[in-house]
């Protein structure tokens, strides 16, 4: 029996517009199950999304065995398309963030389990 595979985490920052955190607070008491789903079928587990100081952290765990193959497959999704034209608005990237990118990735530093 092999031992359990140990999860990719994963974290991510980008900024929330400040007139924007009352109406992306209230898009993610309802996120669409759709969007849930997809999330899940790509194998993403405990995610959770943090703020401070106008700054979105996200963090989630990644089970899977092809993290591009089910990246793509969660950016391919309509609902998940739709989701993002209603919360991208909302959000404005680091500066250090390249032409494109919107959420950049955190280095983690330490992690005690």
């Amino acid at each position: 029996m092999s031992a359990p595979r140990t999860p990719r985490r994963v974290g991510s920052v980008i900024h929330l517009r400040p007139e924007q955190e009352a109406r992306y607070r209230e898009l993610h008491r309802n996120v669409p199950v759709q969007v849930l789903d997809t999330l899940s079928r790509a194998h993403i587990t405990s995610y959770s999304i943090f703020l401070r100081d106008h700054t979105l952290f996200a963090y989630y765990e990644y089970t899977g065995d092809d993290y591009e193959a089910d990246m793509a497959a969660v950016a391919a999704d309509p609902a998940t398309r739709e989701w993002w034209a209603l919360t991208d608005p909302c959000q404005r990237p680091l500066d250090s963030a390249e032409p494109g990118e919107r959420w950049v990735n955190a280095e983690e530093v330490f992690h005690l389990d």
